[in-house]
C-alpha cells in the first residue's frame, strides 16, 4: 500500500489563458509562489518518503517548495509531464475554444488526437504506469507527485473507473491536492481537488438577485 498525493502545480502568468503544454519557461508567478508555500505548510505534517515531479518548471518549483521542509530531493519523471498538445502548444485558449477540434474534444475526448501530439488515452497510460511504479517503489509510505491538471484528471478517472470521455467532470485547481491509496487491484480515492480554501468555489456564485417587487401586507 502507498498513499499517493497528486499535486497540481501552482499558478503562472499563463494559467487559464494559454495552453502552455511543454513549452519552455512559464515559472510560477507571485501568487503561484504564495500558493506553493501555503501548500508546503499544509503538507509539512506528512512523513513524505519521496517527491516526484513533471520536469516542467512550474511543476518543479511547486515540488521543490513541498520537498524543502522534508529535506528531500525532487525526482523528475517525464511520464508525469503535461499532455503533448502538438500544434496547439502556446496558443490562447479563447482562440482554441472556437475550433472544430475543440468541440470534438469536449464531446468525445477519447477520440481526439492533438495535432502532431498525443491522445488523452496515451497520456493516461504513461501517467498511470509512472504512478503505479512510484507506488510500488514506496510501498507502505507516502509520496507526493506533482503534475498538471489534465494529467491528474486522467489519473483520477483511471483510479475511479471512469471512462476517459468523462475525465473533464473533475476539477483540478492550481496547488490542489488529491489523495489516492494504491493497494492491489482496488485503489481508494481519499481526497479530490483539496485546496484548503473555498476560493475556488467563487465561480459558482449565483448572479445578484434583483429586489423582489414590493407587496402589501399578507402578500
Amino acid at each position: 500500500m502507498a498513499l499517493v498525493l497528486l499535486i497540481r502545480h501552482a499558478t503562472t502568468e499563463a494559467t487559464g489563458r494559454i495552453l502552455t503544454g511543454w513549452s519552455e519557461g512559464h515559472p510560477l508567478d507571485d501568487h503561484g509562489h504564495a500558493q506553493a508555500e501555503a501548500l508546503a505548510r499544509r503538507m509539512a505534517g506528512f512523513r513524505l518518503a519521496a517527491v516526484y515531479s513533471s520536469p516542467l518548471e512550474r511543476c518543479a518549483q511547486t515540488a521543490e517548495a513541498i520537498a524543502a521542509p522534508h529535506r528531500l530531493h525532487v525526482t523528475m519523471e517525464d511520464d508525469l509531464g503535461e499532455v503533448r498538445y502538438g500544434d496547439w502548444t502556446g496558443r490562447p485558449l479563447r482562440v482554441l475554444a472556437r475550433t472544430k477540434l475543440w468541440r470534438q474534444l469536449m464531446r468525445a475526448p477519447s477520440q481526439t488526437r492533438f495535432p502532431n501530439g498525443e491522445t488523452l488515452a496515451e497520456v493516461q497510460v504513461r501517467a498511470v504506469s509512472a504512478v503505479n511504479a512510484i507506488a510500488a517503489r514506496h510501498a507502505g509510505k507516502t509520496v507526493a507527485v506533482c503534475s498538471h491538471a489534465d494529467v491528474i484528471r486522467l489519473l483520477l478517472a483511471h483510479y475511479s473507473g471512469v471512462h476517459v470521455d468523462m475525465f473533464q467532470r473533475t476539477a483540478v485547481s492550481p496547488a490542489s491536492l488529491s489523495a489516492v491509496v494504491l493497494e492491489g487491484a482496488t485503489p481508494r480515492i481519499l481526497r479530490v481537488n483539496d485546496t484548503g480554501t473555498l476560493e475556488d468555489l467563487t465561480v459558482a456564485k449565483p448572479p445578484p438577485r434583483k429586489p423582489a417587487p414590493r407587496r402589501g401586507v399578507g402578500g
